[in-house]
């Protein structure tokens, strides 16, 4: 059994979802400390002018040291609204943009306050879209005992052992925190995700790499998506 395990990012870039294809399981570990800066509460997409824009999740005040799944979605702030503004450039020249809209809408209409819990919303919905069936569960929710841990390399093997993992897959940033020889020694084989970017055309717009799904979807079909995912490597 392949399998993946990742923060729950907020509407990804593509190569997420390219790991969460080629993974037999998938666990959103949400109860990482929640980060500033990072992609669980904000992503990018075009900019109307140049270059690309960040859309937001607006969060409540928390400590530094709250996990993701601790941290509250501020829906109080109409920040629905403020993204559908921020993507209404889309609408002149992107041939998806009613049904990423529409589909937005969707995500954007289930009640739900805790970050962590939206994500993985956000994230099983647009897995549908791509036609992914790859199962995702929540790492809160699994009840795994892992004994001590300490280096993410220690939590990656604690998971595989308690899930019964014959092979852990990690996009290529991880590369560094883990030693294939040591997975090895515990008869797990380690992957380190090879992920080539899509090119597409974006009409008047120039081509920007690594932007959020929303973005991809706006310029491509589903079915192409699905079809880049499933070629563009041997495997």
């Amino acid at each position: 059994m392949k399998l993946a395990a990742m923060q729950p990012y907020f509407f990804p870039y593509l190569g997420y979802f390219d790991l969460l294809n080629i993974a037999d399981v998938w666990i959103v570990y949400d109860v990482a400390q929640y980060m500033r800066h990072g992609w669980v509460n904000r992503n990018r997409v075009l900019h109307p002018v140049e270059d690309c824009q960040y859309i937001i999740l607006p969060l409540k005040k928390h400590h530094y040291t709250t996990p993701i799944n601790e941290i509250v979605v501020a829906n109080e702030i109409n920040w629905q609204k403020t993204i559908f503004r921020q993507l209404e450039h889309y609408h002149m020249d992107a041939p998806y943009y009613h049904h990423v809209i529409d589909f937005l809408k969707e995500c954007f209409s289930i009640p739900c306050r805790n970050l962590a819990q939206m994500n993985t919303q956000f994230l099983r919905l647009t897995a549908g879209q791509l036609g992914i069936e790859t199962p995702i569960h929540v790492f809160s929710q699994m009840s795994l005992y892992l004994g001590k841990v300490g280096s993410p390399e220690e939590l990656a093997l604690g998971i595989c052992q308690a899930v019964g993992a014959s092979e852990y897959i990690n996009p290529p940033g991880g590369a560094a925190l883990y030693s294939a020889e040591r997975f090895s020694r515990h008869g797990i084989k380690l992957y380190i995700q090879e992920f080539k970017n899509m090119p597409y055309q974006c009409g008047r717009f120039k081509y920007q790499p690594s932007l959020s799904i929303i973005d991809v979807m706006m310029w491509n079909s589903c079915e192409k998506i699905r079809k880049y995912l499933d070629t563009f490597r041997s495997r």
